[in-house]
């Protein structure tokens, strides 16, 4: 009995030290991309300000990179090329303040991209919250800024400021977006929803990343007994850093109020029989091939339980309307948590 209770024990305290010591492994890798960023901001605004002051051209950076890689062998990051993002990297953040705080969260590859591909500040700060927020890696980045994620969020339809907890609904609002492209799915024509489903479920990490990075494989056509009955639910994923079961229905045609319903049981049967003490409420997720997002809105209003309606597309080019949609610069910074 004492050997059984120390093996329990042991196991309990193993499982407790390796958390602390990953604990220790995150806060130092954080520690040190923080110095490296603030390093490179601080070579960035130096350079600036001697080619202000100096009127010194372009040959600057190139003898800083071949004597600093002289002066430091062993170090990376003095390339004439990198050099010369750290020079971008003030020129571009110089007068804002805001992003200036937030650049140290994300490691430098991420802020590179974002500087290459963002067009203005509002999304650059889109971007960098969500790549700390979601654990987004450089490849997740990168696709969902191709795909235009951050228009895409912005005029996302669920019900979630209503429904969700005041700790998460920012959050979970971020997390889905108003279409999605699974230009990786090789269909054409006419096809049932079983064969979408299957086509989902054989390319299950490009889905993931298309849904943002965030999200884990639970199961497909998940059971649920209610009444000594049988229900399934197309696929069952589960969000880790928002901590909640999220429920996904698949269909090939428009939106029809009566699927909010259908979302609803499953989410209610999730919460009764499924969801732990200590997750969040599920989350339900519509995906449509089309919607009237009139309709979607009507069908929404009075769900207690938080869904969001999407649309997909097997190309990736955002639609001409949804640009019309956009929300205003104070709508998007409400969003981001500005205002």
């Amino acid at each position: 009995m004492t050997n059984v209770l120390f093996r329990k024990d042991y196991k309990y305290l193993l499982r407790e030290i390796k958390e602390r010591v990953y604990r220790a492994q995150y806060e130092a890798l954080r520690a040190v991309n923080k110095e490296i960023i603030t390093l490179y901001w601080d070579i960035g605004r130096l350079i600036v300000k001697r080619q202000r002051m100096e009127k010194w051209g372009k040959s600057v950076v190139e003898n800083l990179a071949r004597d600093l890689q002289v002066e430091f062998p062993g170090m990376k990051g003095f390339s004439a090329r990198n050099i010369w993002y750290m020079r971008n990297f003030v020129m571009l953040y110089g007068r804002n303040t805001k992003l200036q705080s937030l650049v140290a969260e994300i490691s430098w590859t991420h802020n590179i991209v974002i500087m290459e591909k963002c067009k203005n500040d509002r999304e650059r700060e889109f971007y960098i919250k969500m790549s700390h927020q979601f654990g987004w890696t450089k490849n997740v980045l990168i696709h969902q800024i191709e795909s235009e994620a951050y228009a895409k969020t912005l005029v996302s339809q669920t019900n979630f400021k209503k429904v969700l907890p005041p700790d998460i609904r920012r959050q979970a609002k971020l997390a889905v977006k108003d279409e999605y492209t699974f230009d990786f799915l090789e269909l054409s024509g006419e096809y049932s929803e079983r064969q979408f489903e299957k086509a989902l479920m054989g390319r299950m990490d490009k889905f993931l990343r298309e849904l943002g990075g965030a999200l884990t494989f639970v199961g497909g056509q998940y059971r649920l007994e209610v009444g000594d009955k049988e229900y399934f639910i197309d696929i069952l994923l589960y969000h880790r850093y928002l901590r909640c079961l999220v429920a996904m229905e698949l269909k090939v045609g428009e939106f029809l109020p009566e699927y909010v319903g259908k979302m609803q049981f499953y989410l209610t049967a999730l919460d009764k029989h499924v969801k732990t003490q200590y997750e969040n409420p599920s989350i339900g997720i519509i995906v449509c091939k089309t919607k009237n997002r009139t309709i979607v809105e009507y069908a929404l209003q009075q769900s207690k339980k938080p869904i969001g309606v999407v649309s997909y597309k097997i190309t990736s080019q955002l639609p001409k309307g949804l640009k019309r949609e956009l929300p205003s610069p104070e709508q998007a910074a409400r969003l981001l948590g500005q205002k």
